[in-house]
């Protein structure tokens, strides 16, 4: 009988602790042995995400998403089994600012106006609007978060990836 002469991808291939390898975008928590989203999947989608919320994209907010929803909602079916529910919620917070990020550049001299019919004090939106400070900075002000909620955002359709 013949042998087989197979090449171990030593890339691939190793002998390490469960925590520190990555199977199918999954890996083990270390302490309690639970199933968990790796770093490498939670950054792959941080980067689709970043090339659907560009600021010089020009759709409105709620086409960008609608094609979020259709992203979310796969990454979501797929990883909806990991039992460490804390790095997804980072990445729905994470997610929310970036599209009030987005949200906040397009509405650019406006914003104060937009600010003030959400329910924003005047001083707190045109401090905000008067800032000097970049729209990724403003994103995690409390004036914004108060203008765009989480639950604005869970009515335009945006999925959470924790909630169960």
């Amino acid at each position: 009988m013949a042998r087989r002469r197979l090449t171990v991808n030593t890339r691939k291939s190793a002998v390490d602790r469960p925590w520190k390898r990555s199977f199918l975008g999954f890996t083990v928590s270390r302490n309690e042995a639970r199933l968990k989203v790796a770093e490498k999947a939670i950054d792959k989608l941080k980067a689709e995400v970043r090339e659907l919320t560009r600021r010089t994209r020009g759709y409105r907010l709620v086409d960008v998403v609608v094609e979020l929803r259709e992203d979310l909602l796969g990454w979501k079916a797929y990883f909806g089994v990991a039992e460490v529910l804390s790095p997804l919620r980072d990445v729905d917070k994470w997610i929310r600012r970036k599209l009030r990020c987005y949200q906040w550049k397009q509405w650019g001299r406006a914003g104060y106006r937009e600010l003030r019919r959400r329910g924003v004090t005047v001083r707190e939106a045109w401090n905000l609007s008067k800032s000097a400070h970049g729209p990724w900075r403003l994103s995690k002000t409390p004036a914004l978060t108060l203008a765009l909620p989480a639950r604005y955002f869970s009515g335009l359709g945006l999925p959470s990836l924790a909630a169960r």
